[in-house]
């Protein structure tokens, strides 16, 4: 079995998939850094859009299992529920909320330690077969 290695994405927001569900849901975690912050000392939203991107697109891919594909996200709808500070630990759980094998929706919930709820999302995916 080849290694899987991470995109510069995921990487660079120092995201880690901690869990694989049989159901195709994906569950990843990420501390915050002091980078992501806006002039007000809160994380800026587009990375907490990016953590449930980067979910909820492998969780995309894993629904069509045996299939080599790629996925790219056609819509997003991200809201914002309570601030997140530098430091924070956050976890988003990625749901299919209806598989498909050209386009396929999913859901995604960003917490803190704390199980507050931070941010919810959810999006459109174009699955498309890979070549080679």
């Amino acid at each position: 079995m080849a290694l899987q290695v991470p995109p510069n994405c995921d990487l660079t927001l120092g995201l880690t998939c901690v869990e694989k569900g049989n159901d195709y849901s994906t569950v990843w975690r990420m501390r915050v850094d002091e980078r992501f912050l806006n002039p007000a000392g809160l994380v800026q939203g587009g990375f907490l859009s990016a953590m449930m991107d980067s979910a909820m697109g492998a969780s995309a891919v894993l629904s069509v299992a045996g299939r080599k594909v790629f996925v790219a996200n056609t819509e997003m709808k991200s809201s914002f529920l309570r601030p997140v500070r530098a430091g924070a630990q956050l976890t988003c759980t990625a749901t299919v909320l209806k598989p498909g094998s050209v386009v396929a929706f999913l859901g995604a919930e960003i917490v803190d330690e704390e199980q507050n709820l931070v941010a919810t999302g959810s999006s459109t995916y174009l699955i498309k077969e890979r070549q080679g």
